[in-house]
Formats: C-alpha cells, sequence, structure tokens
C-alpha cells in the first residue's frame, strides 16, 4: 500500500464512508466496511481517525462542502438579483438530482446524531454550517450587488437553511421533479421581496 499524506487519507475513508453509508445506512455501516470500501486495512482506519465520532463529524462537514461548493461557484452575480439567486437554487437542485443518496444520508445522519449520547452537537454543527454558508453567500452577494434587506442576515439565512431542508426531503419522499420549477421560481420572488 503506498504511503500517503494522513490528511489525504483521511478525505478518502471519509468518502468511503459516504459511499458505504448512502449505501447500507449509518447504523449498518462498519468500521471494517468502510476499510474495505477505501481498500486499506483496519488499522489504517484506526489510525486516522480515533472515534466514531470523528468519522461522523468529517462526514457531515464534506457532505455539506459538496453542496455548499457547487451553489458557491454557481452564485455569481447576474444582471438581476432574482436571476442571481435562482441560479444558485438551481445549481442546488441539481445537485440533489445527481445525488439523491447523499442527501438522504445527510437526514440519517442528523437523527443518528440526534439520538447518539455525545453525538448531538455533530447535529449542530451541520445545521450551524448550513446557516454558516448562507450567511456568508447573502453578505458576499450584499457586497458585489448592492442591496439591503428587509431582515436581518442571520434570519434570512436560517430561513433559506430551513426552506432549503424542507423541499429536499419532500423531494426525496415524493420524488416529483416537476413541482420544482414552480417551487423555485416561488422562492426566487420571495427572496427578491424581502430585498429593499
Amino acid at each position: 500500500m503506498a504511503r500517503m499524506p494522513s490528511a489525504e487519507r483521511r478525505r478518502q475513508l471519509t468518502e468511503a464512508a459516504i459511499r458505504a453509508m448512502a449505501r447500507d445506512g449509518v447504523a449498518r455501516t462498519t468500521t471494517r466496511s468502510i476499510a474495505a470500501e477505501a481498500g486499506v486495512s483496519l488499522s489504517v482506519f484506526h489510525y486516522c481517525f480515533d472515534s466514531k465520532q470523528a468519522l461522523i463529524e468529517s462526514v457531515i462537514t464534506t457532505l455539506t462542502d459538496h453542496s455548499v461548493t457547487m451553489v458557491k461557484e454557481a452564485i455569481r452575480p447576474r444582471a438581476t438579483l432574482e436571476e442571481t439567486v435562482r441560479t444558485g437554487f438551481q445549481a442546488y437542485w441539481d445537485h440533489v438530482r445527481a445525488h439523491p443518496d447523499e442527501h438522504m444520508l445527510t437526514y440519517e445522519l442528523t437523527q443518528y446524531a440526534l439520538r447518539q449520547p455525545g453525538f448531538e452537537h455533530l447535529a449542530r454543527r451541520q445545521y450551524e454550517l448550513y446557516g454558516d454558508t448562507y450567511a456568508e453567500l447573502i453578505d458576499q452577494l450584499r457586497r458585489t450587488m448592492g442591496f439591503q434587506l428587509r431582515v436581518p442576515v442571520s434570519a434570512l439565512a436560517r430561513y433559506l437553511g430551513a426552506m432549503t431542508d424542507g423541499l429536499t426531503l419532500n423531494y426525496l419522499v415524493l420524488g416529483d421533479e416537476a413541482a420544482w420549477t414552480d417551487i423555485l421560481d416561488t422562492v426566487t420572488a420571495h427572496i427578491a421581496g424581502l430585498v429593499a
């Protein structure tokens, strides 16, 4: 087995854990199955992660980064605020459609963390990451596009997190792709209405 820097090995194991958990579920995924998925020995896994909590935290952060990276790359100022917001949501929606198992896994991880004593802070961290990301994107757009909000940034960030969360879960349960165009248009119009 080739030597690899520990940070890179952790990334490899985290991505393997995401694949295994998305396929088998969090409860049925073992450290042994993750090591096998990554093609490494169990001792390499234990060298990189000293606890299941550390692994779950790495998985939650990485899954959040997968979605956030797409949106950050897509959200560039367009001709109008509506167009800019719509493009960001479209990038997220495209990611949900392309990776439904990853998004389903985020909900499973949240429930898992909330039910495991000592893991609750991981679920909180997951949702704080969502809020922080939205706040960062809102501030970035405010600076580049020069608009003011009718609501505090923190309130809009949490609202966007809750709305995105609900829409994603709704899609994962109902699978109604056709409804999303109207929903995204409605959300975009509503957000534009919160700009002074």
